[in-house]
């Protein structure tokens, strides 16, 4: 992984664990104990999905932007199809509120996304100009 990608990861997930915090907090005053192991279980939930798309299209990216851009498609459809699992599998289980889990989903993938967006427009990319670029003069 590369430092810039690096960057980007820890710039996106220390947001999303202290927004985490919050969530856990919000579902132990709405919902008691299950609302706060489901919202903790969606911060861990959104936090490792994400982690891991990224490090799939880091690694990606030493390959090939055609590679780069499969890992990147395919690590969504891994996590979507993996978030229906879990919460249709999951259901029926009473040891955690699944609304609050959803909620904390959707809250927490915004904040991750948000944060990633963040990070990424205050990166100042590396431009290289040859030296007699800025000579205009005939």
């Amino acid at each position: 992984m590369q430092s810039t990608d690096a960057r980007n990861l820890r710039g996106a997930a220390i947001p999303t664990a202290l927004v985490g915090v919050g969530a856990v907090l919000i579902g132990l005053l709405t919902a008691g104990a299950k609302g706060a192991l489901a919202a903790a279980l969606a911060t861990v939930v959104v936090i490792a999905f994400f982690s891991v798309s990224a490090l799939a299209v880091s690694w990606a990216a030493r390959i090939s932007s055609q590679t780069m851009m499969l890992a990147a498609l395919a690590s969504y459809a891994v996590k979507i199809l993996a978030v229906m699992v879990l919460v249709s599998t999951m259901d029926g289980v009473s040891i955690w509120n699944t609304t609050v889990f959803g909620w904390a989903v959707v809250a927490l993938a915004l904040t991750f996304i948000a944060a990633e967006f963040r990070v990424t427009l205050q990166r100042r990319p590396y431009i290289d100009e040859p030296e007699n670029a800025l000579d205009r003069s005939p």
